[in-house]
């Protein structure tokens, strides 16, 4: 089994910062993307950021230059640094993970369980 388990969540004035993280755990050969996603109530998931194995990354027009997605590959672990937030970034954020479990099993996509963002005017 793969699980991939959500920290940093919180509520935060306008303005202010959080870091989330998502470590990655169980049987892992390979991780090759890794994202942030967002659900706001009454709206669909949105993707936020992604970061691929290599580094390159990309975000949604509406958290860029706020937003910077990273990854520690010896750990496993994704990472979401947000700064100067807005109440419109108030969400449940999600972090995903396209895992391969080992050299003969395809890859396949893994979720968090989702760590709540509040951010108050």
């Amino acid at each position: 089994q793969v699980h991939l388990v959500e920290s940093g969540g919180g509520l935060v004035q306008a303005g202010g910062s959080l870091r989330l993280s998502c470590a990655a755990s169980g049987r892992i050969f390979r991780i090759d993307d890794m994202s942030w996603y967002r659900q706001a109530p009454g709206k669909e998931r949105e993707l936020v950021a992604t970061i691929t194995s290599g580094g390159s990354t990309n975000y949604a027009d509406s958290v860029k230059g706020r937003f910077t997605i990273s990854r520690d590959n010896t750990k496993n672990t994704v990472y979401l640094q947000m700064n100067s937030l807005k109440p419109e970034d108030t969400a449940v954020y999600y972090c995903n993970a396209d895992v391969r479990r080992s050299s003969w099993l395809p890859g396949g996509d893994y979720w968090g369980q989702g760590t709540q963002v509040t951010v108050s005017s």
